[in-house]
């Protein structure tokens, strides 16, 4: 079967509710191909190799959660980002991009999934940007010690996370029950992981800092990767895109370590 770009991008808009989100780049149609959808190909983030793997696929759209045009970006259409549009373009594929609605949304967010992923139980939620909770709070299967947590976290995702154990004279805990997450580059929330009062804290990248205030706060930090963490918000976007509409789906990952 087959949908109109413009039905396909109208019902995501209505989905995501993306008016509702004061974003770092725009949601929605970023560049536009075919009037006619058939099949679309998912993926993290909308790189030269992801496009090449999706012409090879027979994409009709691509839906990604990292699209192009961020806030201080260079705008001209140059270099790298000319060569990616310009695949895009030659081979009439449209590109659909959402970021914060997609990490958001109750049901089909990144954070929702990565919990259901690891077998959270969510609990309730850490902060709020643009009206809608910023990370998510709850409990383990089981209570784990960093390393059985790790060892979880690797079996789930595919690869070994990063974990910075806090001071017991901190208040670490030895055996972690609670935990805070945050997909993709969020270690910053690190504090409002803190406030809640969990034992530990999950997202994708780490910095410096963030070491030393694990450490000293007593709140376990666990890196599992930006890439890692971020791939199943779209996946079930575009599954439930592909039921609605009878469209077939095709998930590429492109491996990153970060």
């Amino acid at each position: 079967m087959a949908v109109s770009l413009t039905e396909l991008q109208s019902t995501i808009s209505s989905l995501l509710r993306t008016e509702q989100f004061k974003d770092y780049a725009p949601n929605g149609l970023q560049v536009e191909g075919k009037p006619t959808i058939e099949k679309i190909v998912s993926g993290v983030t909308a790189s030269r190799a992801f496009i090449e793997a999706a012409i090879d696929a027979g994409a009709d759209a691509l839906l990604v959660h990292h699209g192009y045009f961020w806030r201080g970006e260079e705008q001209t259409i140059v270099g790298i980002k000319r060569k990616r549009i310009e695949l895009l373009l030659n081979n009439q594929i449209s590109l659909l991009a959402y970021h914060l609605p997609l990490d958001a949304h109750a049901e089909l967010g990144n954070n929702v999934q990565l919990g259901r992923r690891l077998g959270l139980e969510q609990t309730g939620e850490m902060g709020r940007h643009s009206n809608h909770p910023i990370g998510l709070v709850g409990r383990l299967p089981r209570p784990m010690s960093c390393a059985e947590l790790a060892a979880h976290i690797g079996d789930c995702l595919g690869r070994d996370p990063l974990i910075i154990e806090a001071s017991l004279s901190a208040g670490g805990a030895s055996q972690i029950e609670s935990i805070a997450w945050c997909t993709g580059a969020a270690q910053s929330y690190i504090d409002l992981a803190v406030q809640a009062g969990v034992d530990a804290y999950l997202t994708g990248e780490i910095s410096e800092p963030t070491v030393h205030i694990a450490r000293e706060s007593g709140v376990h930090f666990i890196s599992a990767g930006h890439h890692a963490t971020e791939r199943y918000g779209v996946q079930a976007l575009a599954a439930v895109l592909a039921d609605k509409f009878d469209l077939a789906h095709q998930f590429i990952d492109i491996d990153n370590p970060v």
